[in-house]
């Protein structure tokens, strides 16, 4: 067992190390010839046993006899020590490479290649643009009535639903990798918008109302108000003039997203966005699947391709 661990890291430290590259090869004899049901000829075991021992002799003698005496039981611990490092950091790249967290989709633990968790940060659903927490596995599209929101239908397979606030980070760092994703593929698309903060409740009836008098114009007005300042969309004014910009009939616009009809209909809009267990955005689903914060465009790209290792 010593003469696999042994080939394992030396193998490595040889990349590095031309004076290791000997010891890896004799390591490599010695495990062929296990594996093949043959005894080591080279004496590799006994000849980097004595070198251990030797060095710990120099140190603690309590130490060096305990080794001499448990080396084979000691190898296999460190054998098992290391398949298992080898097998979770190969799960957690996997991972990270699939679903931007070495932890798994959603997963918000430590991951050494996103030590920030940016990958996973959502604006809170209680009011303020900070990082969210709530139970990732239970968002669903479920009973969601889409067709009461923003929808571009092309008809085919494959759909993408994005759920987000225009004044909050993590949607904006999200958006346009959600552009750059419907713009490469065919897709049915469905846009939402979830207010966090209090001041972009007023963009809601807005919203409707563009989209109703207008679709084609409404995907213009959806990319201007994220590429705009989070505080100039704040300002209704400052939406009026994009608006009025964009050819829409400002007037009807304000009138409609006063009446009680539009009212009601926002209010059902919010409902249905609740049946999806939100608790921050962006929330975005490919084809299904819930991606809660803005994940690598890789993520995206890959579920909606239905990507697979095997």
């Amino acid at each position: 067992m010593f003469c696999i661990l042994a080939f394992i890291a030396l193998s490595i430290i040889s990349i590095f190390s031309a004076s290791h590259r000997w010891l890896a090869k004799e390591a490599f004899d010695c495990v062929f010839r296990r594996i093949t049901l043959r005894p080591c000829t080279t004496g590799f075991k006994e000849k980097m046993k004595a070198q251990l021992v030797g060095t710990l002799l120099s140190r603690s003698a309590i130490a060096a006899r305990i080794v001499n005496r448990h080396f084979e039981l000691l190898s296999w611990i460190l054998f098992i020590t290391t398949v298992a490092s080898i097998f979770w950091t190969g799960k957690g790249l996997y991972n990270y490479y699939m679903y931007g967290s070495c932890n798994g989709l959603n997963k918000t633990g430590f991951c050494a290649l996103d030590p920030k968790g940016e990958n996973n940060k959502v604006s809170q659903t209680g009011g303020s643009c900070v990082d969210g927490a709530g139970d990732e596995s239970k968002v669903t599209l479920t009973s969601v009535d889409l067709s009461l929101f923003p929808t571009v239908d092309k008809g085919v397979k494959d759909s993408v639903v994005f759920i987000g606030c225009y004044s909050c980070d993590y949607t904006r760092k999200a958006y346009p990798l959600i552009q750059k994703l419907i713009s490469e593929n065919q897709v049915n698309y469905t846009f939402a918008h979830y207010p966090i903060k209090e001041e972009m409740l007023y963009l809601l009836p807005i919203g409707y109302c563009a989209y109703n008098q207008d679709q084609n114009k409404y995907w213009r007005l959806n990319d201007k108000l994220f590429a705009s300042s989070k505080e100039d969309i704040a300002k209704k004014e400052f939406v009026e003039n994009i608006l009025g910009n964009l050819g829409y009939d400002v007037s009807a616009i304000n009138s409609c997203s006063q009446s009680p009809q539009t009212q009601a209909a926002v209010v059902a809009q919010r409902i249905e966005l609740e049946k999806t267990n939100i608790y921050g955005t962006p929330l975005v689903f490919v084809n299904g699947k819930g991606l809660v914060g803005p994940k690598p465009y890789r993520v995206y790209e890959r579920i909606l391709k239905g990507f697979r290792f095997w």
